[in-house]
């Protein structure tokens, strides 16, 4: 892990992890968490390899999901491949 990992800062206490984006590296990838004693809009946690995090709830997450399966993020990511 690199001086960015959010485990090592201390970020993730208490949150129960869901996924890893990557994790084909050993730079810190991007990670899902859920908070169980967050309030409902701040449920979701997802961090970054710089030590930064996000909060949403459950509903925004929906959102983005179903979002990314109808491919609103197709046009974003065609130009990253």
């Amino acid at each position: 892990m690199t001086d960015h990992d959010p485990l090592a800062a201390g970020l993730t206490g208490g949150l129960q992890h869901v996924a890893t984006f990557c994790g084909q590296c050993s730079c810190g990838c991007p990670e899902l968490y859920v908070d169980p004693d967050a309030g409902d809009e701040r449920r979701v946690v997802i961090t970054d390899d710089f030590g930064q995090r996000i909060q949403m709830s459950l509903a925004q997450l929906a959102v983005i999901v179903d979002d990314a399966r109808n491919g609103v993020l197709d046009g974003l990511l065609a130009d990253a491949t």
